[in-house]
């Protein structure tokens, strides 16, 4: 099991922030219809090989498991929750390993055109990964199932609910967030919240 830093701070709680021991259910135009047959992880841009997954060849990916605490810009905080899925850097090594020019990313998700975005810094640390389970629980469509990015280090926005794309990029793309007002990083511990 990967556990992620932010749980081995002496206060795990970021300023602001309150703890629950409940996950509120929070997007931005609701759950989307996702037909399963039809479903793909692609991942493309500054890659060395783009790659599109079916369902069935991401669930036959190694897995990993994920401790971490998951904290939301709307200042609730959820401690100990384990991720199941597939870390990223076994995304990146199936797509050949990231191009040098690689300096962001962006999440698609299936939300009808619904973007977020990451330096690569962050996108590559070690307990990011592209979840399908939650403490033993396959997500459910509210919580982003069938998968989502899971991003600890970062406000939850920015761990992409119905995970569809990832692209690499040179140039930094803000989503839909981000150009909504909402801080471009979103660091809970530097209570980076909105851009304004």
């Amino acid at each position: 099991m990967i556990i992620s830093p932010d749980t081995k701070r002496g206060q795990r709680i970021p300023p602001g922030q309150s703890q629950t021991v409940k996950w509120p259910v929070l997007d931005a135009s609701g759950t989307p219809p996702i037909d399963m047959n039809k479903w793909r992880l692609d991942v493309f841009g500054l890659v060395e090989k783009e790659v599109s997954l079916t369902w069935d060849e991401f669930m036959a990916l190694p897995r990993v498991e994920v401790f971490s605490d998951f904290h939301c810009v709307t200042r609730w905080s959820r401690l100990d929750n384990t991720w199941t899925g597939v870390a990223v850097s076994t995304l990146m090594e199936l797509a050949g390993g990231v191009k040098a020019e690689a300096k962001f990313v962006s999440a698609l998700g299936y939300d009808y055109g619904w973007t977020t975005n990451l330096p690569i810094a962050d996108f590559l640390m070690e307990d990011a990964l592209v979840a399908t389970h939650h403490d033993g629980v396959a997500l459910t469509p509210e919580h982003g199932g069938p998968a989502r990015l899971i991003v600890p280090q970062l406000y939850a926005w920015k761990s992409a609910k119905w995970l569809g794309g990832l692209e690499l990029l040179a140039e930094d793309k803000p989503g839909f967030w981000e150009r909504n007002g909402y801080h471009n990083h979103g660091d809970p511990w530097k209570e980076e919240r909105f851009g304004y």
